[in-house]
C-alpha cells in the first residue's frame, strides 16, 4: 500500500509516495513513518551506515566526483548516488592528498614499493668530443731578418721532422754583414787584448738572429763566411702548414712552417648545464675511438669553460690525453667518458618514484595499512642507476611507491581537491545559517533536478485542519 506526504514549504509544493511503515508502541497504539523519512534521517552525511557500519562522508555521483550532496538522491544523469565513507585514521589527522586503496586494488594497480636509502651517488657522463692539437705543443718557424730561401729541406704538409732536423737554406745580406763582422772582432781579439767586447757584441747578434752555436763554432774554425744559413726545426712533431717556397722572398717575422707536437693531444667536449655540478678540473676521463672499439684511452679534464653556449645551452670542456703512438689523429671523432662521484654517502630515491610536474617534484609514501600519502620533496643531483638526490621531504628507510604512482596521484589530486570544495560549502553553510552548517542548503536545490511536478493537481492539496503537517492519508 503506498500513502502520500504532503508538504508544504513557502514557495514551493511537494508531495511524493512512498510505503508506510507502521509501528505498536508501549501503549498498543500505532504510529506510522515512512522509508524515505527513515532513510533520510539515518543516510545523511556524517550518519553511520547499517550496512557497514562506517559514517558516510558525502553522496556523490558516480559518473561526475564533482557533484556532491549530503543526502541520497539522484545525479543529473538519473544514476543513484553512492557513498562515501570517512576513513579510520586511528585518530591521526592526515593530510586530505592521502588515500587509501585495498590490497586487491593495489595489485590490480600494480603498485610496489622501495625503499629511501643512504649510499654513494655517482654519475658517468657519455659525451661526444673531436680530437685537436695541443696548441702548448705547436711552433711557428720564423726569421728575425730578410732574405730569401735558397733550399727547402721539407717540403710537403703533414711531414714528420725531429727537432733540429734542416727545415730551409736561406740567403741573406744582413746576415753575411753580421759573420764579416764577427770574423773581424775575432782577428783583432787574437792580435790584441782589447778586443774582447767587440768580439762577444758581435757573437750575441749572431745567436740573436737564431743562429746554432755550432753554426758559430763552425764559423770560427773555418774563419770563412758562408753565403746560406740553415733553418732548423724547434721541435719534434708535424708540419701543419707550409709557406716556405724555394726562391721565396722572406721578411723579418713571417711565418714559414707550422709544426705541431703530437706526443699529447686536446678533446673537445660539451656538457649540458644540469651536468657542471659533477665536472671539475683534474678528473678522470675516457676516450674511445670509433675505428678501434673496445680500446679505451685515459685522460683528464684540462680546463673547464667559464661560460656557457648561448644557442646549444651546453658547457665546453677540455681534455688532454696522452699520444705517444701518434694513434690519435687531429679531426677523429671519439666517445668520451667522465666518471665522477660525490664525496660521502647521500640519501637517494629511484627516479622512477618521483613525479615530476615541472614545478613541484612529488613521491607517494607508504604510511601502513593501505594508506598512501602524497609528499613534496627537493631534489638534486641526478646519478647513475637512474637514481635521485633527495636534499629534503623524506628520511632514510621510508617506503615509496616506484610503480602505479600516476593512478594514487590522480586520486589523490581528486580527493584534495574534493576536500577543498566540501570546505568551501561548509563555511558558506555556517555563514548563511548563523554557525548551523547542517542547515538545509537550498541553493543546490532546483526544479529540474529534485522534483518531478508532473501531474501534480490542486487536489492533492492537504485539508486546511492538517496545517500542511503531512498527514497519512488512505
Amino acid at each position: 500500500m503506498l500513502t502520500k506526504r504532503i508538504w508544504i514549504i513557502p514557495g514551493l509544493t511537494m508531495a511524493l509516495w512512498v510505503a508506510p511503515v507502521t509501528a505498536v508502541l508501549i501503549d498498543g497504539s500505532t504510529s506510522v513513518w515512512t522509508t524515505t523519512a527513515m532513510a533520510a534521517d539515518v543516510l545523511k552525511a556524517g550518519r553511520v551506515d547499517p550496512k557497514t557500519g562506517k559514517t558516510i562522508k558525502y553522496w556523490v555521483a558516480p559518473m561526475d566526483p564533482t557533484y556532491i550532496r549530503d543526502a541520497p538522491g539522484k545525479s543529473p544523469m538519473g544514476m543513484d548516488l553512492v557513498p562515501v565513507y570517512a576513513e579510520d585514521d586511528d585518530g591521526e589527522k592526515t593530510p586530505s592528498s592521502t588515500i587509501r586503496i585495498d590490497p586487491v586494488t593495489r595489485q590490480n594497480m600494480g603498485v610496489r614499493l622501495g625503499r629511501v636509502e643512504r649510499r654513494p651517488l655517482s654519475k658517468t657522463i657519455r659525451t661526444f668530443g673531436t680530437i685537436a692539437f695541443d696548441e702548448t705543443g705547436v711552433y711557428s718557424v720564423n726569421t728575425k731578418f730578410n732574405g730569401w730561401i735558397e733550399t727547402l729541406h721539407v717540403d710537403y704538409v703533414g711531414e714528420t721532422v725531429k727537432k733540429g732536423q734542416p727545415l730551409f737554406d736561406i740567403y741573406s745580406p744582413d746576415l753575411l754583414t753580421a759573420q764579416q763582422e764577427y770574423l773581424i772582432a775575432l782577428r783583432q781579439f787574437n792580435a790584441t787584448a782589447g778586443g774582447k767586447q767587440l768580439l762577444e757584441a758581435s757573437r750575441t747578434r749572431l745567436a740573436y738572429w737564431d743562429l746554432t752555436d755550432a753554426q758559430i763554432k763552425d764559423l770560427e774554425r773555418q774563419g770563412t763566411i758562408r753565403k746560406t744559413i740553415t733553418i732548423f726545426s724547434p721541435a719534434s712533431g708535424v708540419v701543419t702548414i707550409k709557406i716556405a717556397l724555394k726562391g721565396h722572398y722572406v721578411k723579418a717575422g713571417e711565418h714559414q712552417y707550422e709544426i705541431a707536437d703530437l706526443s699529447s693531444v686536446w678533446v673537445d667536449v660539451d656538457v649540458y648545464e644540469y651536468e657542471l655540478p659533477w665536472v671539475y678540473k683534474g678528473m678522470p676521463a675516457e676516450m674511445e675511438l670509433a675505428y678501434l672499439p673496445g680500446k679505451r684511452y685515459a685522460g683528464e679534464v684540462l680546463f673547464v669553460y667559464p661560460y656557457l653556449d648561448p644557442k646549444t645551452r651546453t658547457a665546453r670542456l677540455r681534455l688532454s690525453f696522452p699520444n705517444p703512438d701518434n694513434v690519435l689523429k687531429p679531426g677523429m671523432y671519439a666517445n668520451v667518458y667522465l666518471k665522477s662521484r660525490l664525496p660521502g654517502d647521500r640519501l637517494v630515491v629511484p627516479q622512477e618514484a618521483v613525479i615530476d610536474s615541472g614545478v613541484r617534484k612529488r613521491v607517494f609514501v607508504a604510511r601502513g595499512k593501505g594508506s598512501f600519502e602524497a609528499r613534496d620533496i627537493t631534489l638534486g643531483v641526478e646519478g647513475d642507476d637512474y637514481l635521485f638526490e633527495v636534499l629534503g621531504g623524506l628520511a632514510e628507510g621510508e617506503a615509496i611507491v616506484v610503480s602505479g604512482q600516476f593512478l594514487l596521484d590522480s586520486e589523490s589530486r581528486l580527493k584534495e581537491a574534493i576536500a577543498k570544495m566540501l570546505e568551501v560549502r561548509q563555511t558558506g553553510a555556517a555563514a548563511a545559517t548563523g554557525g548551523d552548517a547542517d542547515g538545509l542548503d537550498m541553493e543546490s536545490l532546483t526544479m529540474d533536478e529534485d522534483l518531478d511536478m508532473a501531474g501534480m493537481t490542486m487536489d492533492d492539496a492537504p485539508p486546511a485542519e492538517s496545517g500542511g503537517q503531512g498527514e497519512t492519508r488512505p
